[in-house]
């Protein structure tokens, strides 16, 4: 095997471990945002959550239970929320939603609105994270529905 057929092979493997990695979105002024394809996926990962924090729940009162299934569903549950913060996080917080001047007080009250809403959704994300309270998952979409109305109303 050539040096350079080597090398594609290596850019190829390495480019699938962290391609996936680079749908949270770089953090590099790119101007590419498709804001639409995130908060479908934010509402996805809160029914993946919900999903499995209803599969650990079941898991857990089954007798002789699965403890492998157990943890991959916990584990579920934690990368989905990771994923969820990460969007609030690096996609919203550090990119989209920008500080406005506090002379324009109506601009500034629209600002602190969603950086207050992102904010309670991260926390809800952690909470989410330390239990399989579905009640987080509600308190989540309605987070979103909520942070969606404002940020659309710029």
């Amino acid at each position: 095997m050539n040096r350079k057929f080597a090398a594609v092979l290596v850019a190829i493997a390495l480019g699938g471990l962290v391609g996936g990695r680079a749908w949270g979105h770089c953090q590099i002024p790119c101007g590419i945002y498709d804001d639409d394809a995130r908060f479908t996926l934010m509402l996805e990962h809160v029914t993946t959550i919900e999903k499995s924090m209803k599969q650990v729940k079941e898991l857990s009162k089954a007798k002789g239970a699965d403890k492998n299934q157990l943890v991959r569903w916990v584990n579920n549950k934690e990368h989905h929320a990771s994923e969820l913060a990460e969007i609030i996080t690096f996609y919203f917080m550090a990119q989209r939603v920008k500080p406005v001047s506090t002379e324009d007080a109506a601009a500034h009250q629209a600002y602190t609105r969603k950086v207050t809403v992102l904010h309670q959704m991260l926390v809800q994300t952690m909470k989410a994270k330390q239990s399989t309270d579905v009640a987080r998952c509600a308190d989540l979409r309605k987070l979103v529905g909520e942070f969606k109305a404002l940020y659309l109303a710029k």
